[in-house]
């Protein structure tokens, strides 16, 4: 696509294979927070083969140990936004990597449920 940034990328690659690419976030949530990028432009993940999708993990997987060795963060969430709905603005499939701190956020808990802030509490609620 002619206007896709992820389909003509400028940051260096960090890390790839036949079928993705990774890259650091242009906008960083935290230290290290990485996107992994399918080569062929398609907007969610029902647009990629079997072995597109293998091979978004494996890279997940390998992104995920260079962070570890160089980062040592505490933790990590992995988050796709898939259609407008849902947030997404680049409209070319990308995981979000993103580590975790301990103290980046006073009260971590619930995780991407905080995309709810009333639904995030859900251990206060009996369960």
């Amino acid at each position: 696509m002619p206007d896709c940034p992820f389909c003509h990328i400028e940051s260096p690659i960090i890390a790839e294979n036949d079928h993705s690419l990774a890259i650091r976030d242009g906008f960083p949530i935290s230290p290290g927070h990485t996107l992994i990028i399918p080569r062929r432009h398609v907007a969610g993940l029902d647009g990629l083969d079997r072995e597109e999708r293998i091979a978004m993990i494996d890279l997940l997987e390998a992104v995920r140990a260079d962070l570890v060795a160089e980062l040592h963060p505490d933790g990590f969430n992995f988050g796709i936004n898939e259609g407008e709905a849902a947030g997404q603005t680049i409209m070319h499939l990308h995981m979000h990597v993103i580590p975790r701190y301990t103290g980046d956020e006073a009260d971590p808990r619930g995780g991407i449920r905080k995309l709810f802030p009333a639904k995030a509490d859900y251990w206060s609620k009996g369960r």
